[in-house]
């Protein structure tokens, strides 16, 4: 987006990215975009992104705001260009995208990590989710397309790729070609073998394919660190969210990722106070956090969103989803601690991100405490954990690989 508006010709400009998962996040939106006219009385403002796509008329009812553009539109570099003397709001049927080539960058403002957009849209329809009639149905980037943008930002210099996308364990929806998401990790590894470091964002355990877990088995570039979106961790609960995977399978996903690289550790997303959740049912999905070992949490207190089914059904109070959110909150954190008290006397492959830190292979922020001004930023070293500083680990440069 920056891109194409410098591309256009403008300057002095402000572009807001808007996110539509809960009703709160669109009102900090209409927030940011009252603040930004405050802090920038003769730019331009431009609103965009998903809470855009669902909601326009909000943003272009509101004086500040110049242009409205849809999450199609926003990579079209000629809507940025047109007068503003045209339509305030330019947003389309986001379900008839069908390509998200447009997504693909050739750089970032960062030099250490790039994220590559290999898939977009979802096409289930999750009860708690507005997130779809934001982005679309599920599309995928052609994995020839992957790999070029892929070596280019490599040949730039970065160490490490993010694979993203709104539904990435779909990826290869609606490609001409049969491929999966395990096959694109497999030929990038392959291809770009210069690339020291590929990741993947959050993933669905109900869709992992067997090429996928090869990958986690076998591609010691691929990071032993995935995010899972869980959401919850009781069976009837997930049932009346619509996901496709229940309790056992989160376990049984955990178990078998961990006999296959031992010292894999997971992310997840949890909900805490879905409608009709009853403190049984809490008590399951708290539970979850320590059996399956879940180490980076996403806590969000259920927050209802027009147009949801869920935001139909009988909802819990919202003092209790604040309680519930912090308990899964603590949990977690107990859980962290555990996990960066274990790598004390372990070696860790950090990537520098800036001065004296940066993250490990299981993505653990790390404090380089001997680190010189020979290394650059972006460098991938070795180093010696000797401790734990709040929510950091800390050690010293060390010698060879972990």
């Amino acid at each position: 987006m920056r891109a194409n508006a410098l591309n256009s010709g403008m300057g002095d400009t402000v572009i807001i990215n808007t996110c539509a998962v809960t009703a709160e996040a669109e009102r900090q939106a209409r927030q940011t975009v009252r603040r930004a006219r405050k802090d920038n009385p003769h730019a331009k403002i431009i609103v965009t992104g998903c809470a855009a796509q669902i909601n326009p008329d909000s943003f272009s009812s509101m004086a500040e705001v110049d242009l409205v553009l849809g999450n199609a539109e926003k990579l079209q570099a000629k809507q940025y260009a047109l007068p503003a003397s045209e339509e305030k709001s330019r947003v389309n049927d986001i379900m008839e995208a069908n390509e998200i080539a447009a997504h693909l960058v050739s750089g970032f403002a960062e030099t250490t990590r790039a994220f590559v957009q290999v898939q977009n849209g979802c096409d289930h329809r999750c009860t708690f989710c507005i997130i779809p009639y934001g982005r679309g149905n599920s599309r995928s980037a052609p994995a020839g397309d992957i790999i070029t943008q892929i070596r280019e930002l490599t040949e730039k210099g970065y160490q490490e790729i993010v694979l993203t996308g709104v539904d990435i364990s779909d990826y290869g929806n609606r490609l001409p070609s049969a491929t999966n998401l395990g096959q694109l990790v497999r030929r990038i590894l392959k291809l770009v073998p210069e690339l020291p470091r590929l990741r993947i964002s959050s993933i669905d355990a109900a869709e992992i394919d067997a090429d996928l877990w090869a990958a986690i088995a076998e591609e010691e570039r691929l990071m032993p660190h995935l995010h899972l979106s869980v959401q919850a961790g009781d069976d009837m609960i997930l049932k009346r969210m619509k996901r496709r995977h229940n309790r056992a399978d989160i376990l049984n996903f955990c178990q078998k990722a961990r006999s296959l690289r031992p010292d894999i550790v997971f992310g997840a997303d949890l909900i805490a106070g879905f409608p009709t959740e009853s403190e049984e049912m809490f008590q399951n999905t708290l539970n979850l956090v320590h059996e399956a070992g879940l180490t980076w949490l996403h806590v969000f207190p259920y927050s209802a969103r027009k147009g949801t089914p869920a935001a139909r059904m009988p909802q819990v109070r919202g003092e209790i989803r604040k309680e519930r959110a912090r308990m899964l909150r603590q949990a977690g954190e107990t859980q962290e601690n555990i996990f960066l008290h274990a790598q004390i006397g372990m070696q860790a492959n950090v990537l520098i991100e800036k001065d004296h830190f940066g993250h490990s292979q299981h993505f653990a922020p790390v404090i380089i405490e001997n680190m010189t001004s020979a290394l650059k930023i972006g460098s991938i070293v070795p180093v010696d954990i000797s401790h734990v500083d709040g929510k950091n680990i800390v050690g010293k440069l060390g010698t060879g690989n972990s």
